[in-house]
């Protein structure tokens, strides 16, 4: 099962070391932003199509949530992924 995106997203995404069920629910935003960083868009770009924060608005809140957000995207990669592979499949869906 895919997990869709969830809409809404806290200001501070997550830092323990542990996978959490807030990383579970927006595994799309950070795949999304990821993406997004591979293909040249800047973080208001992201801020505005991936976490649906409008720079021109809420700038420092836009700049915040990318940053943090981008920040546990890229711990994914390399930390949280681990623990999603030991997770059993029925909690990954």
């Amino acid at each position: 099962m895919i997990p869709s995106q969830s809409d809404t997203v806290a200001d501070i995404a997550p830092t323990t070391l542990d996978l959490t069920d807030y990383d579970l629910s927006h595994m799309i935003v950070y795949l999304r932003l990821l993406d997004a960083a591979r293909d040249g868009a800047g973080w208001e770009e992201a801020s505005r199509i991936v976490l649906k924060i409008d720079p021109d608005v809420d700038r420092e809140r836009a700049r915040r949530v990318y940053h943090s957000h981008y920040a546990r995207a890229r711990w994914m990669t390399q930390q949280g992924y681990k623990e999603l592979l030991k997770m059993p499949n029925s909690s990954r869906q």
